[in-house]
């Protein structure tokens, strides 16, 4: 069989989108639905209905990008935050600082966590950091992992939640116990926090209680809040205001964001609130789609975590992705309902001969009942050949 081209590949992706992105009916809304047009025409609703669409747009990170950074170290409880275009400059530049301060550019964090899965080495080509992992199991490390750990390092990095692993996240206990070992061993510690908005639910905690516990937090805007891109680095202010300094270096004070901006600020006061709720329905559908399976006579399927710990989980199936990808277009095709998106191989650690994929629950999801998510699922199987 002659390989797709890459036209071939990227018509197929185009068309994917299309589809999805059209659905009348689906659990969440991904940052690629829509078009240019009507996403612009909502935060501009938004920006007349905040009062902010006569404001002044901002100048090299005045302006909104203030008033967004302001408020993000207002939320997370910290001294003080500074705006970065990307997380993946944003931890770059906090793992940089902090390898200055504790002169170790040794950082420990996860196999799975996104500088190593999805940064392309970034932190040792660009930065000059070298990882070392505490464990491959999916999870956190725990206490006595970082205890035992035979050599230094001066940070260690948390992704909260670990998302290739499934958005699993540790108990607040768990949490307060790993970090008490890193001090031990005279290390800072950094939360990726990309999704750390989703967190307070499963770790009891508000947000400023769960940011106290570490020396720097990052922050995503367009994950979980619904911002068209940017992030936050929250911490000391004197780490902030040395990332400032390695922000420009990387090329990361832009002219004008303020659209980010807006559109971050738009999630802290709409999106954020709503979290909770999303979190606790995604354990309502999480529940049904294993029902659906148990009651289809699948055989071996895995909804993981069992119970979600954000409002985001993984579901794997014996089959090709390209099966299961086919099958979720098809229903979408014919019904306009999008359960299930886009399959995928396994990572490392993946048993052989199945694929995964991610279920989201946001505003849309509040919608389905168990019983809308169980009769979604029996189509879907229905469709698979």
């Amino acid at each position: 069989m002659d390989p797709v081209s890459p036209v071939d590949e990227e018509a197929a992706r185009l068309y994917r989108a299309k589809v999805w992105g059209g659905a009348e009916r689906t659990l969440w809304r991904t940052q690629a639905d829509g078009t240019a047009g009507t996403r612009l025409r909502e935060l501009a609703a938004w920006a007349e209905e905040s009062g902010r669409a006569e404001q002044p747009v901002d100048t090299y990170g005045d302006g909104p990008v203030e008033e967004l950074e302001r408020r993000v170290a207002e939320v997370l409880g910290l001294p003080a935050a500074v705006f970065f275009p990307t997380g993946t400059m944003a931890q770059q530049v906090a793992l940089r600082c902090w390898a200055g301060r504790t002169g170790s550019p040794v950082v420990a964090l996860h196999p799975l966590a996104h500088p190593e899965v999805h940064e392309g080495g970034a932190l040792g080509s660009v930065s000059g950091l070298r990882t070392v992992h505490l464990t491959d199991a999916p999870r956190l490390p725990t206490a006595e992992e970082v205890r035992d750990h035979p050599e230094p390092f001066g940070t260690l990095m948390l992704e909260l939640p670990l998302r290739d692993a499934g958005f699993v996240l540790p108990t607040w206990d768990e949490l307060t116990e790993v970090v008490e070992a890193a001090r031990e061993r005279d290390a800072v510690v950094h939360f990726d926090g990309a999704r750390l908005w989703e967190c307070p639910t499963r770790l009891g905690r508000p947000l400023a209680e769960i940011a106290e516990l570490a020396d720097s937090v990052y922050v995503s805007f367009y994950k979980s809040l619904g911002g068209l891109s940017g992030a936050a680095l929250a911490g000391p202010e004197d780490v902030m205001a040395e990332a400032r300094v390695w922000r420009h270096r990387y090329g990361g004070l832009l002219f004008q964001q303020y659209p980010a901006a807006l559109s971050a600020l738009r999630g802290l006061d709409v999106e954020l609130p709503r979290l909770p709720s999303y979190v606790a329905h995604a354990r309502v559908v999480a529940d049904a789609v294993r029902e659906a399976f148990t009651e289809a006579g699948v055989g071996w399927f895995r909804v993981h975590p069992e119970v979600p710990h954000t409002h985001q989980f993984q579901v794997w199936l014996p089959y090709t992705p390209e099966t299961l990808t086919a099958a979720a277009l098809a229903q979408t095709e014919a019904t306009g309902t999008a359960l299930f998106r886009r399959w995928s191989t396994p990572g490392a650690g993946g048993p052989p001969g199945v694929a995964v994929t991610e279920l989201t629950v946001a505003e849309r999801g509040l919608e389905w009942t168990a019983e809308d998510v169980r009769a979604a699922v029996r189509d879907f199987l229905s469709r698979l050949t």
